[in-house]
């Protein structure tokens, strides 16, 4: 968790003090096997394929570029957090270039919306306000935020998975068939297969612990044993890599003509010429509504749900803040579609196996080589894969998120937390949400403030039942 020197300006000489957490020679290695770490590299393609697709098809956006960008994002901050950090698309801007209006963003007024955000993002960042604004937002009002986010996810994967989707209009069409390559039964059986073989997401350890009395039993101990060591085997299985390949090769099988239309080299990458109406345009559509939910999502609850699963693996809100920015203000002047780091994306790969940066490295290394051969085309594989297969991965990440909220011990937090979480749905906004759960919270400490501990000891001392991020103990 940030400490008040984080909240201190960057400067040149002091960046290794900023950000300690950045060392290489220490952030990365494996914590499970390869296979969990690939498994969970693909956690969330879930919500990474329909928007870069929808992007690709509408807008116009290079696939090539910004694979070959998100790639060498998803390489650097496996090596530089240690953790599987994602690299996920800016959602409110994607929402905006692709539904709003009779005219859809053009990619420099998507580039300029995402230069927009990355800047305000890495001047929060570097000036240590971000680290700030962490440290005094309270827990509560995180996990409604979080809530929200993954309910959200998980409606959408029910859709994905019951309904026929263009993602050209994003609106869903027709109930899905039964039967067919991307029919009902497909998607079932895909969430069967991963609810066997990873359950309720928790290790084999914290699935099936060994008590040293029930050991000294022969009988009791023998069972255990094998059932433990049952669930090892089947927790080393990469139940969402293998679900992800079996969509890819149901993609030549739908559309064997594909193979065809599939050119082999690398997209040209060139500079996006934007101009003053662009900036005007990018700004007031699209990065207007995209700032506060960056800020929610991808910086504060990343930062609190990095430290529920990974406690011993600090991230700060400066250093993910002025990631966030520094990956847009390079990419984004050419042509790669505006990214952050989403919680969604993180309780993805999580879910299904990520324990390290070993998981983004994979992932980073994977669209690497498929931008590097394929390029833009691409397109024409992706447009193929099963939307339910999709579905399955989003419902997954969205339920994985939604779960962080869990730790909620007292009626007051519960309650902070729902009322947060029911305004940002039905509201549509994070931002909202964000705002009448502070005021709530606020409102609520008021009526139990005792004067004689000061404003900021009333109002921000936590209470017993809260939980301790830091340690994950009660």
């Amino acid at each position: 968790m940030d400490t008040p020197g984080n909240t201190s300006p960057l400067l040149p000489r002091r960046w290794r003090h900023q950000f300690p957490q950045l060392s290489c020679a220490t952030s990365f290695g494996l914590k499970t096997t390869i296979w969990s770490e690939l498994g969970g590299s693909v956690g969330d393609l879930g919500t990474y394929i329909p928007i870069v697709l929808a992007l690709s098809l509408v807008n116009h956006i290079d696939l090539g570029t910004t694979l070959i960008f998100t790639s060498l994002y998803n390489i650097l901050t496996g090596f530089l957090f240690g953790i599987p950090m994602p690299v996920q698309p800016m959602k409110s801007i994607a929402a905006v270039a692709i539904s709003e209006s009779q005219t859809h963003l053009t990619v420099p007024q998507i580039m300029a919306a995402g230069i927009s955000t990355a800047s305000v993002l890495f001047l929060l960042g570097a000036t240590g306000l971000m680290s700030f604004i962490y440290r005094f937002i309270p827990l509560p009002v995180v996990r409604g935020v979080q809530l929200s986010q993954g309910l959200s996810f998980a409606f959408s994967a029910i859709k994905y998975i019951r309904y026929n989707q263009n993602f050209t209009t994003g609106k869903s069409g027709s109930l899905r068939p039964w039967l067919g390559l991307d029919g009902l039964v497909l998607a079932l059986s895909a969430i069967l297969f991963i609810v066997l073989i990873t359950g309720s997401g928790d290790s084999a350890e914290n699935d099936a612990p060994l008590e040293t009395e029930e050991l000294s039993s022969s009988n009791s101990g023998y069972h255990r044993r094998r059932r433990l060591h049952r669930l090892r085997v089947l927790s080393a299985i990469p139940a969402a890599l293998i679900v992800f390949l079996l969509g890819l090769l149901l993609c030549f099988v739908r559309d064997p003509s594909i193979v065809k239309h599939l050119s082999f080299g690398p997209s040209k990458i060139s500079v996006v010429k934007i101009t003053w109406e662009d900036w005007k345009i990018g700004f007031v559509r699209a990065a207007i509504p995209q700032i506060p939910l960056s800020v929610l999502n991808s910086v504060i609850a990343v930062c609190k749900l990095s430290a529920d699963l990974f406690p011993e693996r600090e991230v700060s809100a400066t250093a993910v803040s002025v990631s966030v920015g520094a990956m847009n203000l390079v990419g984004c002047w050419f042509g790669a579609m505006p990214v952050c780091h989403g919680a969604g994306g993180l309780a993805g790969q999580y879910r299904f196996g990520g324990r390290s940066g070993a998981s983004v490295l994979f992932l980073g290394l994977g669209k690497l080589a498929l931008g590097l051969v394929f390029g833009n085309s691409l397109v024409r594989i992706l447009s193929q894969f099963p939307i339910g297969i999709l579905g399955v991965l989003l419902l997954f990440s969205g339920i994985e998120l939604a779960m962080a909220s869990r730790d909620m011990n007292s009626k007051e937090e519960s309650f902070v937390m729902l009322v947060c979480a029911a305004v940002s749905l039905t509201g549509s906004s994070a931002a909202l949400g964000f705002g009448c759960g502070i005021i709530l919270f606020l409102l609520v400490k008021l009526r139990k403030w005792d004067c004689s501990l000061g404003i900021w000891g009333g109002f921000f001392s936590k209470p017993n039942s809260s939980i301790d991020v830091e340690t994950g103990t009660v």
